[in-house]
């Protein structure tokens, strides 16, 4: 089972809490937030983030169906 994270940069505002909750994942890039490259194996924290996005720019990806940000 594979995630697809991405994020939405241009939606994307610069928070920084996805780099706290999931620092091994995500990291600031300038202003905007780099999420993982390529798929990735399920983790809560990618989820996690995904909630806590202020901005509602990340989005995580399993098989075609969305599963983060949860409602």
């Amino acid at each position: 089972m594979a995630w697809r994270v991405t994020v939405d940069r241009v939606r994307c505002m610069g928070s920084g809490i996805c780099t706290a909750l999931a620092p091994e994942r995500f990291t600031m890039d300038g202003e905007r937030s780099h999420g993982p490259d390529g798929e990735c194996g399920p983790d809560e924290e990618l989820l996690d983030a995904a909630d806590s996005c202020p901005a509602g720019a990340i989005t995580v990806v399993e098989d075609g169906r969305v599963i983060g940000p949860r409602d």
